[in-house]
């Protein structure tokens, strides 16, 4: 008896998403870079259901060749969506839309409110706030112009009177204004909770080194260890609202996570 043929899986060009990648025009004369373009307009299709979950998109060389941008703009555009979880990227496969999260969505908490969850009383002491130029880094991930305004808030976090974070944060000028009693008195996130932005999902970069002296006498850490934390934190319509720098003192702080083999 002959064996049943397998079913020919559709190639990476075929159906929706050829549809959508095809409907996509840049933009030249917006000072938007190209990449967030075709990011949002992913983004898009994706919220909308033109592409739906399972939905292999195209290859790098293919979409280049496609939307006539080049692979750097492609590989940029296609990270934003890994990062705000909208896509997966599996080595020997491509990148995939993934399902709607349905159990719930993960809240993100500040410093603040998880150090009085823990029952202590949290303060903070404004050591700089206000607008400065962007540098490089902060510009590339706010996804802004290099040198443009952003608003830098430099803040000293204690609990129960004792140092335990220094915290650099940047976020996009129209976020602005901040007030410093705003920030001594409440968390960022409920700030801009109130500012009707909505942070839903980060990246974070965990690593430690040694304190300057500065830094040690700040956080009055006599190990001198540190936990560093950089963050990238993106709203619910995935935009980057919030570039974090924070250093932790390591003799009081650490970072618990659950792991979840998948």
């Amino acid at each position: 008896m002959p064996r049943a043929r397998p079913t020919e899986p559709r190639t990476e060009t075929d159906g929706p998403a050829r549809t959508v990648l095809t409907g996509f025009v840049p933009d030249r004369l917006t000072p938007v870079p190209i990449h967030h373009q075709l990011a949002t307009h992913l983004q898009q299709a994706i919220a909308s259901g033109d592409l739906a979950p399972g939905t292999l998109l195209p290859s790098e060389p293919t979409l280049v060749e496609m939307l006539g941008v080049s692979r750097p703009t492609i590989r940029r555009a296609m990270q934003r969506l890994v990062d705000t979880a909208l896509v997966v990227r599996r080595r020997g496969i491509g990148t995939r839309v993934l399902p709607p999260r349905v159990s719930r969505s993960i809240e993100l908490a500040s410093l603040h409110e998880d150090l009085e969850r823990a029952g202590l009383h949290p303060t903070t002491q404004v050591l700089d706030l206000g607008l400065t130029p962007a540098t490089d880094r902060v510009a590339d991930l706010l996804e802004v112009r290099p040198a443009s305004p952003v608003l830098r808030i430099v803040r000293l976090r204690l609990a129960d009177d004792v140092p335990i974070a220094l915290m650099t944060n940047h976020l996009p000028e129209e976020l602005a204004p901040i007030t410093s009693t705003e920030i001594e008195t409440t968390s960022l996130y409920r700030l801009l909770r109130a500012k009707a932005v909505n942070p839903h999902i980060a990246n974070q970069t965990v690593g430690a080194r040694r304190a300057t002296p500065e830094e040690a006498d700040t956080l009055q850490e006599p190990s001198s260890a540190l936990l560093t934390v950089d963050q990238v934190t993106y709203d619910d319509r995935g935009r980057a609202i919030e570039v974090g720098h924070h250093l932790y003192a390591a003799s009081r702080y650490q970072l618990h996570s659950a792991l979840l083999r998948t």
